[in-house]
């Protein structure tokens, strides 16, 4: 019975969270009415959110990991979708702040914004259960009025000095050294994803224009523009790198690829980035989204406007991208605390009220002639 369950719903199958939810309850998967959600049930729901919602693949697979996370816990509580209320709502709460997490060596709590993340899916399931015809109006209490706090963290970015130094990491003495070049220059210029550069074909890059087609979330397309830097590097990797790692330039290809020729990985274009941040001596923690805090911060310092960070970002929302202006303004901060004359706490070892300037920051990085962004609030 097992196996036919799961040759019925072959599209998830694959999914590792529902895999491993399977593998744990199997005769809930039997007993459709305790499982709590029956196997045509999630297929459907899979379609709906690629067809429906418009997710990508990336995207579709953490609202089934989230999902399976929540089946996991009705299953083990004896709950069903049917006994959806505050109250249940409140207690899965408890149990993923607490002990909801078991990828570690004992049982943790998740972080809030993860939890956030959980509830947002969570929801999304249950507009597809009313669409389903199984509830008239959702019984998950809205956001508003079951409200997870969460602390504001300002994202991390790199000076304009330890950029420099990432993006010269690379040996270009090789076709792989030419590859990862492309690859930082690219982050960096562009402000991309990292689900997006691992998408990149050939087909989308237009060196001579200095233009990429991005495919965003949503599968959103939206064009990005580069500089020279860019442009040199992404043009010495596809005359002199490419053809070296993969024999053929067709459309379709993909743009970055490994030495066996195919698509380089997410996993692996994260190794390139943290591997060159260790190397040009940076800070621990850098990523590829560090990348895509430095654009647009550093757009911000050139006094570029808010709305077009916001489109070359691809938000959809402008308060997202306004996160960065308080960046900047705390930079600013700093600045006048660490060189004004005037400044109360300034030193002459460039230390102020918070301590040092970031690992591996010049004076140049936080320049007091840094510009602070108006028209955002004051």
């Amino acid at each position: 019975m097992r196996a036919r369950v799961w040759q019925s719903w072959p599209a998830l199958a694959a999914e590792p969270a529902l895999q491993a939810y399977q593998d744990e309850a199997p005769a809930a998967f039997e007993e459709p009415d305790c499982a709590p959600a029956n196997p045509d049930l999630l297929l459907r729901y899979g379609r709906y959110l690629t067809g429906q919602r418009g997710l990508s693949a990336n995207t579709r697979r953490i609202y089934l990991d989230d999902l399976a996370t929540f089946l996991g816990y009705c299953r083990r509580e004896g709950l069903t979708l049917d006994d959806m209320d505050r109250q249940l709502l409140s207690g899965y709460v408890a149990h993923l702040a607490t002990v909801g997490r078991t990828d570690g060596p004992r049982p943790a709590g998740y972080a809030r914004v993860s939890i956030v993340r959980k509830l947002t899916a969570l929801r999304t399931f249950y507009k597809f259960l009313v669409q389903e015809g199984r509830f008239e109006t959702t019984p998950v209490p809205s956001a508003r009025s079951f409200p997870v706090k969460l602390a504001k963290t300002l994202p991390t970015f790199l000076g304009k000095n330890e950029t420099a130094r990432l993006l010269a990491a690379p040996d270009t003495g090789n076709p792989s050294g030419l590859r990862d070049r492309a690859i930082l220059e690219v982050l960096y210029a562009c402000g991309v994803r990292l689900a997006e550069i691992e998408g990149m074909n050939l087909e989308d890059v237009y060196v001579e224009r200095r233009e990429i087609l991005v495919r965003g979330k949503g599968n959103k397309e939206r064009w990005t523009l580069f500089g020279e830097p860019a442009a040199d590097a992404l043009g010495d990797y596809l005359q002199d790198g490419r053809p070296h790692l993969s024999g053929t330039s067709k459309a379709g290809e993909p743009l970055f690829v490994n030495r066996y020729g195919g698509r380089l990985s997410r996993r692996s274009i994260e190794k390139v980035v943290r591997g060159y941040a260790a190397s040009a001596g940076l800070k621990a923690g850098i990523h590829t989204h560090t990348l895509r805090h430095s654009f647009a911060s550093h757009m911000l310092e050139g006094d570029a406007d808010l709305r077009v960070i916001q489109e070359l970002l691809g938000h959809s929302n402008v308060a997202t991208t306004q996160i960065y202006t308080h960046i900047t303004k705390r930079e600013a901060r700093r600045a006048y605390m660490n060189f004004h004359p005037l400044a109360a706490s300034s030193t002459d070892d460039g230390k102020s009220f918070d301590g040092e300037l970031r690992d591996g920051e010049s004076a140049d990085d936080v320049s007091a002639e840094r510009p602070v962004v108006s028209g955002e609030g004051g």
